[in-house]
């Protein structure tokens, strides 16, 4: 009985992990919080919901962006230069 318990249980852990609704479940949370949050019913409670889904789900990558929100954009590379033809 015990070795059933044991090969249920390492089958389940498999398919979890095949299956990986952390991850989706994640990113579902990323695409509302960024692309279709101010469409449709976009409220503080439903944005903060959102915000603890993300951070339960990738809690990494979450805080991190969290940190750097406000930081200023990258600079810009230089503007292109063309050499002029010869003649």
């Amino acid at each position: 009985m015990t070795a059933l318990a044991v090969l249920a249980a390492l089958a389940a852990g498999y398919g979890l992990g095949r299956w990986r609704p952390w991850y989706r479940l994640g990113d579902w949370a990323n695409w509302q919080v960024r692309f279709h949050f101010a469409r449709w019913n976009g409220s503080r409670p439903r944005e903060a919901a959102l915000f603890v889904l993300l951070l339960a789900t990738d809690p990494v990558r979450t805080v991190r962006a969290w940190r750097h929100r406000n930081d200023p954009p990258p600079p810009r590379s230089p503007a292109l230069t063309f050499k002029e033809p010869q003649r």
